[in-house]
């Protein structure tokens, strides 16, 4: 026989377990010098990129690249406060790197989860499939996908923020289009992508004519500095990124539709 408790709580106060949704750094270096100038490069013409986001910094791929580095975790937090990031924890640390971590104030969160995603800002090889492939159905935009019905000059930065962007003209040499989620351009892509911009590896990008200075999907880029394969260039098609084997990095991959 089940038996109900009388119980008091507290007047002012209840605690409960809450969930945080946080950016993570996936810190790849100690040379914040460097850090300081690829954030720059990424993020500096978009000062309101981040919104105060909470932010927990993952050493995982620092202590494979350098093994033991003792980051200045003061430093790094007066960088990525710059950027309106909240560092709150450090994870994937060794000892001596989380003693100093907490130091600085920041909290150790050896259970906090990441989903996957590429790494940050490394240039990578662009594939091309050996055979047309028929037209994918197009992904149900998640709701409020930001719509775009005028051409994107030079200069013209778009930004969906937490979802997807369609832009029905063309995206000229100059403009930029960013997106949380996917990008649809119905028009030629001539200027920049970013599809994935907060790290989402499964958004992708779709183009009416692939001819773009730049595309990029959670932080894998690739520049026109090396010209599109002749049977996507100017062609409709589609980017998405694929996951790199054995540990190797992730690849953009660019597919011809309907050719």
């Amino acid at each position: 026989m089940s038996v109900a408790l009388a119980g008091t709580a507290p007047a002012t106060f209840e605690i409960k377990s809450a969930q945080l949704p946080l950016v993570a750094l996936m810190l790849k270096s100690s040379d914040l010098n460097r850090l300081a100038e690829e954030f720059a490069q990424r993020f500096g013409d978009m000062p309101d990129f981040f919104d105060h986001d909470p932010l927990v910094i993952d050493l995982h791929p620092l202590n494979v690249a350098e093994a033991n580095a003792l980051p200045d975790f003061g430093a790094l937090q007066t960088l990525l406060r710059q950027y309106r990031l909240t560092p709150l924890a450090v994870r994937g640390g060794t000892v001596e790197q989380t003693a100093l971590a907490m130091a600085a104030g920041l909290t150790p969160t050896p259970d906090a989860s990441v989903q996957r995603t590429a790494p940050v800002l490394a240039p990578t090889e662009i594939a091309t499939s050996p055979e047309p492939v028929p037209m994918p159905a197009q992904p149900e935009p998640i709701p409020g996908a930001l719509v775009i019905d005028k051409p994107l000059r030079s200069g013209q930065q778009v930004y969906a923020r937490g979802r997807d962007l369609v832009v029905m003209a063309m995206v000229n040499p100059g403009a930029e289009v960013i997106a949380d989620g996917h990008i649809h351009v119905y028009a030629p892509l001539r200027g920049k992508a970013i599809a994935g911009a907060r790290g989402n590896a499964d958004a992708r990008i779709f183009a009416l004519s692939m001819a773009p200075e730049l595309i990029s999907i959670a932080g894998i880029y690739r520049t026109s500095e090396v010209a599109l394969p002749e049977s996507v260039q100017g062609k409709t098609a589609q980017v998405r990124l694929v996951p790199g084997t054995d540990g190797g990095d992730d690849k953009l991959v660019i597919d011809a539709i309907g050719h």
